[in-house]
C-alpha cells in the first residue's frame, strides 16, 4: 500500500467536517416522510429531539476515546470493558445494523424510480434491487479506489437537487403563505402518542458517526476539540434536516405526504405545478438526483460494513473469507459478496419502516453498551484528556439508547434477539482464536485509518463544506499576498 501524505494535526473544522460527512448521505431523501403518518407536522420536533439524542450519545463514544484511543469503536470498548464475548456481541449488532441499513437502499431507490415509473410490478422491482446491488458489489470488489471515484461523482450529483428544492420550496412558500400555513394545522392531528415510533425511524437518519474512529493523536487539543466538534457537526445535520423537512410540510400537505413513495420528488411538482415544463425539470433533478443519492449512500455504507466484518475477521472472531482479500484487486471481495446477497435477499422480503427499525435496534444496543462501558473503563483507565460532561453524557447515553430499543415494536425486538443469539455459535465456533497479526497491522495502521476518515470529506454536505473552506483559504492568501506587494511597494 501506498503511504499518503496525511495532516498530522486536525482542526476543529477538519473534525467537523468528518462528523457531518460520516452522518449525512441518502437519508434526508429515505427518511423525509415517515413522521408525517404518525405525527404530521409536529414531526419537525422529533428531527430536533433525535439530533439532540445524537450529539449525547456520540459525546459518550469520545469518552471512550479518550480512555482508549483504538480503532473498533464500540467493539474495543466493549471488549476492554467485559471481555472478548461482549465485544464480539458488540461489534455483532453493529455489523448488523449496517447490513440491514445496506438493505434499505434497495427498496428506497426502487420507490424513487417508481415516481417516473409507478407501473413496475413485483417482479421488475426484484430484477431493479438486483441490479443495484450487483453495481454496487463489482465497484467494492474491483477496488475502493474505483468505489471512491464513484462516490465522488455522486457527491456533486446529490447535493444540487436538494439546494434547488430547498431554495425553490421557500420561494413557493413566500409566495403562497395562506396554503403554507394551512399545512401546518393542525400541528398535532395525531397527538403525540406516535412520538417513540416516529423517533425510531427519523433517528435512522443521523446514525453514522460510530463508524469513524479517528486516533485522538491525530487531532489538535482533542479534550476541547473533539465535543465541540460533536456538537456544532449533528447541530449542521440536525439545520440540514429540520430546514428540508420544514420545506417539505410547507409546500406538501402531510396527509399525503404519509403516502408518497418519494416525498421530495412529490413536493416538487407541487410547487412548479404553474410551468408544465419547469415542473418536469424540478422533478427530474430532484428524482434522478435522489436516485444517485441513495446509489451513492450504498456505496460508502457497503465499503463501511465490508470493513467491520475484516475487522472481527482478523480479530478472530468471524470467518476468515471475511478477510480473504482478491490476489489483483486487494479488496477483501467476499465479505463484498456475502453483504451484497444477504442484504438483497432482506431488501426482497422486507419494507422500508420494518428495516429502518431493525437497524436502530441494533444501533442502539450499541450505543447503549458504549455508554455503558465509559463507567467501566473510567475504573480502570486514565483518560489521555480530561472528560467533558462527566457521568451524565454517558448516564443520558445509556437512557436514550434504552428508549430507543424500547419504541420498537415487540415483534421487531423478538426478531432482533434471535439476530444476536446467532452470533453466539459464531462467537464458540470462531472464537477464540489466533489473531491474523499482519492483516491487523496493515488495517490498524495510522495511513488505513486515516484514509479511512479522510474518505469521509468526500461525502455529501462534507464535501461541500470543505470546498466553501478552501475557497476562503484560498481568497485569504491571495489577499496575504496582495497586501504583502503593496508594503512591498510602500
Amino acid at each position: 500500500m501506498t503511504k499518503i501524505d496525511l495532516r498530522s494535526e486536525l482542526s476543529l473544522f477538519d473534525v467537523t467536517n468528518l462528523v457531518v460527512g460520516a452522518i449525512i448521505g441518502a437519508d434526508i431523501y429515505v427518511a423525509s416522510s415517515f413522521g408525517a403518518g404518525y405525527l404530521g407536522p409536529s414531526s419537525l420536533i422529533v428531527w430536533i429531539v433525535a439530533g439532540i439524542m445524537t450529539i449525547v450519545i456520540a459525546l459518550s463514544f469520545s469518552q471512550c476515546a479518550a480512555m482508549l484511543p483504538k480503532v473498533g469503536g464500540p467493539y474495543a470498548y466493549a471488549k476492554e470493558a467485559w471481555g472478548p464475548f461482549a465485544g464480539f456481541i458488540v461489534g455483532w449488532s453493529l455489523w448488523l445494523a449496517e447490513w440491514i441499513s445496506l438493505a434499505v437502499f434497495p427498496v428506497a431507490f426502487t420507490r424513487y424510480l417508481m415516481f417516473f415509473y409507478p407501473n413496475l410490478g413485483w417482479a421488475a422491482q426484484t430484477m431493479v434491487k438486483v441490479l443495484f446491488v450487483t453495481f454496487l458489489a463489482i465497484s467494492n470488489i474491483v477496488g475502493v479506489r474505483a468505489a471512491g471515484k464513484t462516490i465522488d461523482v455522486l457527491t456533486v450529483i446529490k447535493l444540487t437537487p436538494l439546494v434547488f428544492f430547498v431554495g425553490a420550496g421557500l420561494i413557493y412558500m413566500v409566495l403562497h403563505p395562506i396554503g403554507t400555513m394551512s399545512n401546518f394545522s393542525p400541528f398535532f392531528p395525531y397527538g403525540a402518542g406516535n412520538f417513540g415510533t416516529a423517533l425510531v425511524l427519523i433517528f435512522w437518519a443521523y446514525a453514522g458517526f460510530e463508524i469513524s474512529t479517528i486516533p485522538a493523536d491525530e487531532i489538535r487539543e482533542p479534550g476541547k476539540t473533539i465535543p465541540r466538534a460533536i456538537v456544532l457537526g449533528i447541530s449542521i445535520v440536525t439545520v440540514f434536516y429540520l430546514t428540508t423537512n420544514f420545506v417539505l410540510f410547507g409546500v406538501r400537505p402531510w396527509s399525503q405526504l404519509a403516502s408518497d413513495v418519494a416525498p421530495l420528488a412529490s413536493a416538487t411538482t407541487t410547487m412548479l405545478s404553474t410551468n408544465a415544463t419547469l415542473m418536469l425539470i424540478g422533478v427530474v433533478i430532484v428524482g434522478i438526483g435522489a436516485l444517485f443519492s441513495v446509489a451513492g449512500s450504498d456505496e460508502s455504507g457497503m465499503i463501511g460494513t465490508s470493513r467491520l466484518g475484516y475487522a472481527l475477521a482478523v480479530d478472530g472472531l468471524f470467518p476468515r473469507i471475511f478477510a480473504k482479500i482478491h490476489p489483483k484487486f486487494q479488496t477483501p471481495y467476499l465479505a463484498v459478496l456475502a453483504q451484497a446477497v444477504t442484504a438483497l435477499a432482506a431488501s426482497i422480503v422486507g419494507n422500508l419502516s420494518m428495516l429502518i427499525a431493525s437497524s436502530v435496534f441494533f444501533m442502539a444496543v450499541a450505543y447503549l453498551a458504549t455508554s455503558a462501558s465509559v463507567f467501566s473503563l473510567k475504573k480502570s483507565m486514565k483518560p489521555k484528556y480530561r472528560l467533558r460532561g462527566g457521568l451524565a453524557v454517558p448516564s443520558l447515553g445509556i437512557i436514550f439508547s434504552a428508549f430507543l430499543v424500547s419504541q420498537c415494536t415487540i415483534v421487531q425486538i423478538a426478531i432482533g434477539l434471535a439476530l444476536l443469539a446467532i452470533g453466539v455459535p459464531i462467537y464458540v465456533k470462531y472464537s477464540p482464536k489466533k489473531e491474523m497479526l499482519e492483516l491487523k497491522e496493515v488495517f490498524l495502521s495510522r495511513d488505513s485509518v486515516l484514509r479511512r476518515a479522510y474518505r469521509q470529506e468526500g461525502r455529501f454536505l462534507a464535501h461541500a463544506l470543505r470546498y466553501l473552506e478552501r475557497r476562503i483559504t484560498h481568497e485569504k492568501e491571495k489577499w496575504v499576498k496582495i497586501n504583502s506587494n503593496e508594503e512591498q511597494l510602500n
